[in-house]
C-alpha cells in the first residue's frame, strides 16, 4: 500500500510540511471523522471543481456539483478500496460521473422546456376570461328560455339584432308599447334569472 499510494503522499498540509495520505484520510472519513474530511475537502476541492468547471462551464453549476461531490463522498467513503487504486483518483471520478449526469440533466430539462414551450399559448387571464364569457353565455341562454316567447322575441329582435322599438313593433305586428312592456318585464325577469343586482 505505502509504493501504490506514493502519490498520495506528495500532498502537504499548508503551512506544516506536512504529508498527507489521502488514502488514510478517506478511510478515516469511511469511519465519519469530520476533520480528516474538512482535510480532504482542503487538499481536493480545488480539483474537483476544476474538473466539474471543465466539463459543465456554469460556475455556479460547477460549485453545486463539486459540493454534491463531496457530499457523496462523506456518505459512500466506505467503498473506497485502497487497493484498486489512488483516493484522488477515486474522489475525480465521482466528480467526472456527476458532472457529465448534471451536463445531461440540465440539458434534458432544456430540451423538455423547448418541448413545451408555453409561451405562445394563451395567457391564465385569457383562458380564465373565455370560460366566464362561455359561462355566462350559457345562462343567459338558460334563462331567455324561461321568458315568455313574446318577451324572447321582443328582446332578441332589440338587443341581438339591433332593431329599434319601432321596428320591433312592425316585425311582431305589436303596438311599440307593448313592446317596450315585453321588452322591460323580459329584461326584469332575466336580471332576476341571472341574479343581478340592479
Amino acid at each position: 500500500m505505502a509504493q501504490t499510494h506514493a502519490a498520495d503522499r506528495h500532498l502537504r498540509v499548508a503551512g506544516t510540511g506536512d504529508a498527507v495520505d489521502l488514502s488514510d484520510l478517506l478511510l478515516q472519513v469511511a469511519r465519519g471523522d469530520e476533520s480528516a474530511f474538512a482535510a480532504l475537502y482542503d487538499e481536493l476541492g480545488p480539483a474537483v471543481y476544476g474538473l466539474a468547471r471543465r466539463v459543465i462551464r456554469d460556475p455556479a453549476r460547477a460549485e453545486e456539483v463539486a459540493q454534491e461531490v463531496f457530499l457523496q463522498v462523506w456518505q459512500t467513503a466506505a467503498r473506497f478500496d485502497p487497493e484498486r487504486g489512488r483516493a484522488k483518483s477515486w474522489v475525480l471520478t465521482l466528480a467526472h460521473r456527476r458532472a457529465v449526469d448534471a451536463v445531461r440533466h440540465d440539458q434534458a430539462a432544456t430540451n423538455r422546456d423547448k418541448a413545451y414551450d408555453w409561451s405562445a399559448g394563451p395567457d391564465y387571464d385569457e383562458v380564465n376570461e373565455t370560460v366566464t364569457i362561455r359561462l355566462e353565455h350559457e345562462q343567459v341562454r338558460r334563462c331567455m328560455e324561461g321568458l315568455t316567447e313574446l318577451q324572447r322575441e321582443a328582446i332578441d329582435l332589440a338587443y341581438y339584432k339591433g332593431y329599434t322599438y319601432a321596428e320591433c313593433a312592425s316585425v311582431l305586428d305589436a303596438n311599440p308599447s307593448t313592446i317596450k312592456t315585453r321588452m322591460r318585464d323580459g329584461l326584469v325577469r332575466l336580471r332576476d334569472c341571472m341574479g343581478v343586482v340592479a
